[in-house]
């Protein structure tokens, strides 16, 4: 008879600092390995900590705790499978990311994690060391590699690791979700197949952690580069894989292959699977936004219902004088097709005591953008004091073109405490609300249909803070704008890359002004779902004070 080798592939989703309850999910997991016989089961990178954990990995009560608990875990799995895990390991001054193999309440082996990223959210140089490359691990009849995630993206890891002997090789990932991920990943991985000639199970996490989301997607390759297994995205799943040697090595038995969504469905989901787990991650269950009756804070909405259901998502309408009856019966469609609670605060009374309060300071100046930003200062007020009184998340509605070029009002609209689309460009956000008109999943919490009315979408974009205002006063149309963002933030173009794309030199010019100048807004702005490599935060990352801008 072939030798067989079967592993309970574990694509969950940990909590960061929760090493309790991280701890049990693993011990679980190790539970129904034994009940299904399997050799091995398997969990993801950093799983017992979570990921990313940032500077906490580096402090010595942390890790006193993690080297308690996986002695706990391996004792409370000594009995059946082995149990392979992701934690931090220390040795003397030494920190390593480490993937440990548990088995008779001992650990078995560890890998020490070589190549570090050092690129968009990753900076493991500044937490960990450089780990030595090691051999396989010997389990039964096969002996298994476990290159450590960014191990797996180059050649020199799976090199040593085929020539040491290893028939399977198994990648334990924490890697986040951008647009286009999924095939950027299984590139990577076939190639490493080809190189070595070995099968490859790729496991990934699921869950969102502050801005990141995991989308899982965990998937096996045969030699070859044959897709064998492929598991759901964003969904916490288990996979039972069974290998078996023949004469030309092993070979992943085939199994289910799921079937992946749409980029644009990708994109909605991680919006409202970041938000989901940013709630519940830190502890609230209900959320209040302002609904203006425009697109963004309806699509936030929309995310919000789909995330949590339309009982935890309270509107607020705040009018001013300057809101128009369109935007009043907007927010009110908005509000009805999606079940939410919507309720109206009148601003008008607290914008004129606030005036009076002011006037004897302004006296002899023409009224100017102070006095709309009153307005959507005394919003933020009014929303973050019923923020504190009902114990609901504020979420802020500004998209990325706004967020990029400054278009918001600090202690605002921008007060809260989650965006889920402050990094999706506001042509993509009339995409992304037609998608959702379209659309419906199991996964969404709100209902289907069109949610978000036509007239919403349609209607020319403006913040109504004096008569008749339109966003194109102050901006470039939309597409213009966000295909110039795009270029200067995305693709790190110049001025003059810009220009021969065909874009007017003085309107990218005040782009680019307008996006240097608003570092200090986005310094304060709350984290927000990432869907981009050039997320605002750790994917780009640039100074305040900064007198620099592109000759060209």
């Amino acid at each position: 008879m072939p030798a067989t080798f079967r592993i309970l592939l574990c694509q969950l989703n940990p909590t960061v600092g929760d090493l309790s309850g991280n701890a049990a999910k693993a011990v679980d997991a190790h539970r129904d390995g034994a009940a299904r016989g399997v050799d091995l089961v398997a969990l993801p990178e950093m799983f017992l900590t979570g990921y990313q954990t940032q500077d906490m990995v580096m402090k010595p009560a942390f890790l006193d705790h993690v080297e308690q608990v996986l002695a706990g875990v391996a004792e409370d799995c000594a009995d059946g499978p082995a149990l392979a895990i992701g934690a931090p390991l220390r040795e003397g001054d030494a920190l390593y990311n480490a993937y440990f193999i548990l088995k008779g309440g001992k650990i078995h082996s560890v890998a020490r994690k070589h190549h570090l990223p050092n690129e968009d959210v990753f900076d493991e140089r500044r937490l960990f060391d450089h780990g030595a490359v090691s051999g396989p691990a010997a389990l039964g009849p096969l002996r298994l590699g476990t290159p450590v995630c960014e191990d797996a993206w180059h050649e020199d890891v799976v090199e040593t690791l085929a020539e040491t002997g290893a028939g399977v090789l198994l990648v334990p990932n924490g890697s986040p979700y951008y647009s286009g991920k999924y095939d950027r990943r299984m590139n990577h991985m076939v190639a490493r197949v080809v190189e070595s000639g070995l099968p490859l199970v790729y496991l990934n996490m699921v869950g969102g952690q502050d801005d990141q989301i995991f989308d899982g997607g965990s998937f096996v390759l045969n030699p070859g580069g044959k897709l064998a297994v492929q598991m759901p995205l964003f969904d916490e799943a288990t996979c039972e894989v069974e290998f078996v040697e023949g004469s030309e090595g092993w070979q992943a038995v085939s199994g289910d292959l799921a079937e992946l969504p749409t980029l644009a469905e990708q994109e909605y989901r991680a919006m409202v699977e970041s938000l989901r787990d940013y709630m519940g991650k830190t502890g609230f269950s209900k959320v209040v936004l302002g609904l203006s009756g425009g697109v963004d804070s309806a699509l936030v909405a929309t995310v919000a219902t789909d995330a949590l259901g339309p009982e935890n998502v309270h509107c607020v309408m705040l009018p001013s004088e300057y809101t128009s009856k369109e935007s009043l019966e907007d927010a009110a469609a908005v509000a009805k097709a999606l079940g939410v609670r919507l309720d109206s605060v009148p601003i008008a009374a607290g914008r004129a005591a606030i005036t009076e309060t002011l006037a004897p300071l302004f006296e002899g100046r023409e009224p100017d953008v102070t006095e709309e930003n009153i307005q959507s200062r005394l919003r933020g007020l009014l929303l973050m004091a019923m923020s504190n009184k009902f114990g609901e998340m504020l979420l802020t509605t500004g998209n990325k073109s706004e967020v990029a070029v400054g278009y918001a009002t600090i202690y605002g609209d921008m007060a809260g405490g989650y965006n889920p689309i402050k990094d999706l460009y506001k042509t993509r956000v009339f995409a992304t609300c037609r998608w959702r008109n379209e659309n419906h999943s199991g996964w969404m919490k709100g209902p289907a249909g069109v949610v978000i009315p036509p007239r919403v979408i349609e209607k020319p974009p403006s913040a109504e803070l004096r008569e008749g205002q339109k966003d194109e006063d102050s901006l470039p149309p939309y597409e213009v704008l966000d295909a110039i963002l795009h270029m200067l933030i995305e693709e790190d173009a110049s001025v003059a890359d810009c220009v021969a794309a065909g874009f007017d030199r003085e309107t990218v010019k005040r782009v680019e002004h307008l996006l240097y100048i608003s570092e200090y807004k986005r310094f304060q702005s709350a984290p927000g779902a990432r869907l981009t490599r050039k997320a605002f935060w750790l994917d780009r990352r640039y100074p305040i004070a900064n007198r620099w801008r592109d000759p060209s």
